[in-house]
């Protein structure tokens, strides 16, 4: 099994074929359909897979976040890369 990318600052996350961010109307959320999976996102989770668009690099999608929400550019630069790193592992999110 060949070990999956590792998420770095350069990295440019896009979702991975097959799998989309949507509002679900009739569940009043944001969901992501994998196939065969259909995950439900927190808010700060859907705010970092909308700018996966597979142009803004891991370091823009940071500063966007960080300048968007006020946020600890650190705990939000740790936050994003462990959550995409996650995604990457099972496939969902490409670098």
């Amino acid at each position: 099994m060949s070990e999956r990318p590792k998420v770095r600052d350069d990295s440019v996350p896009a979702l991975a074929r097959g799998v989309r961010l949507r509002f679900d109307e009739a569940r009043s959320a944001w969901v992501l359909l994998a196939p065969e999976r259909v995950l439900m996102p927190d808010e700060i989770a859907v705010e970092i897979l909308k700018r996966c668009d597979g142009k803004a690099a891991v370091s823009a999608i940071v500063d966007d976040l960080v300048r968007t929400f006020e946020a600890d550019p650190a705990q939000v630069a740790g936050d994003v890369r462990n959550f995409l790193q996650d995604l990457a592992d099972q496939g969902t999110v490409t670098l």
